[in-house]
């Protein structure tokens, strides 16, 4: 199968087909990492969507701290379904391929979905900056246009962000090898492929990645500096552990996500290693929102409150259910 052909500008080429490499190195553990991605989207899947659907059934956690995580429950399904699927099926497929539109519109998808993240998480923290450092004006400023505003930006920043690093990464001309050495089209291992000296278009990506990146991570970090100073203040012990335990979820996310976030996209090219890098993204793309519903409800009580009144109402139905069937029967 021809995977270029020629372009418009000579000894030019403009991919077609690319051939992702992901884990066919070890042709004799595909069982094991088909059952092993197979758990993990199964799972993440599963946890977010019952985060979801705890949130919706619970009318105390209508909030706008819950609001801000039924969207980033929803946001880590649809980030694991941008790779992971994929992943599974050539696991168990010879064919690797993806075409040039495939891969462009996989980079987008993920791009779209870590940036909405940064953004997301960002909001995260405002809102908690709010509910600890002004609680009596809390819910006054968090009304529900501008929760809705605030996720919204969110969004539409990640589309912004993904749209501009797709379109200009994949108007570049490729040429040479057509292997990708990921398990997904990432930025990195693409860059790779293209034609020439891309000194600049790697220094773009890197200052872009980086205002994408930092920026909301500033933003984490004045509020979490204001949330700290602010919980100080607080005279009790008992105070400080209440108050600081309303943030421990969010921080430890943020702690996940960005920690190898940074380390991959702000970095030149010379000091990749595809290896190592593949394995921090397989983190930070499968493994963080797997962690995230976890996090919530195991570090959460009223999250954890919801969970046990939705099983004590399920338990409730069945026992309701069993009755009325059996009533008949039990009738003299």
């Amino acid at each position: 199968m021809k995977s270029y052909e020629e372009g418009t500008t000579g000894n030019k080429t403009s991919a077609i087909v690319f051939v992702i490499l992901g884990f066919s190195h070890r042709p004799d553990m595909k069982v094991i990492f088909f059952i092993l991605f197979l758990c993990i989207y199964i799972i993440t899947v599963l946890g977010n969507l019952i985060i979801l659907l705890v949130i919706n059934m619970d009318p105390v956690l209508h909030t706008p701290m819950y609001f801000f995580l039924t969207n980033l429950s929803f946001l880590e399904i649809c980030y694991t379904s941008v790779t992971l699927p994929r992943v599974l099926v050539s696991l168990l497929s010879s064919d690797t391929s993806i075409s040039f539109a495939g891969c462009a519109a996989q980079m987008y998808f993920f791009l779209f979905f870590g940036a909405t993240e940064c953004c997301l998480l960002a909001a995260m923290a405002y809102d908690r900056y709010l509910a600890i450092c002004s609680p009596l004006h809390y819910m006054d400023i968090m009304n529900k246009k501008v929760c809705m505003q605030l996720a919204a930006s969110s969004w539409i920043c990640g589309n912004l962000v993904a749209l501009g690093h797709t379109t200009f990464i994949f108007s570049l001309p490729f040429c040479g090898s057509n292997v990708i050495n990921h398990f997904f089209c990432e930025i990195q291992p693409v860059l790779m492929l293209v034609c020439g000296d891309t000194y600049w278009n790697e220094l773009q990506i890197i200052l872009a990645a980086a205002f994408v990146i930092l920026m909301p991570f500033l933003l984490i970090l004045v509020s979490y500096s204001l949330i700290i100073s602010s919980i100080l203040k607080i005279g009790s012990a008992r105070g400080r552990y209440k108050a600081f335990s309303t943030c421990f979820s969010h921080l430890t996310v943020v702690t996940l996500f960005y920690g190898t976030a940074v380390f991959i996209y702000i970095r030149p090219k010379s000091s990749y290693s595809l290896d190592v890098d593949k394995v921090l993204s397989l983190f930070y793309s499968v493994l963080t929102p797997i962690l995230n519903p976890i996090i919530y409800s195991l570090r959460n009580r009223e999250v954890k409150g919801a969970l046990f009144k939705m099983s004590q109402w399920h338990t409730v139905r069945e026992h309701l259910s069993s009755d009325r069937n059996a009533g008949p029967f039990c009738q003299g």
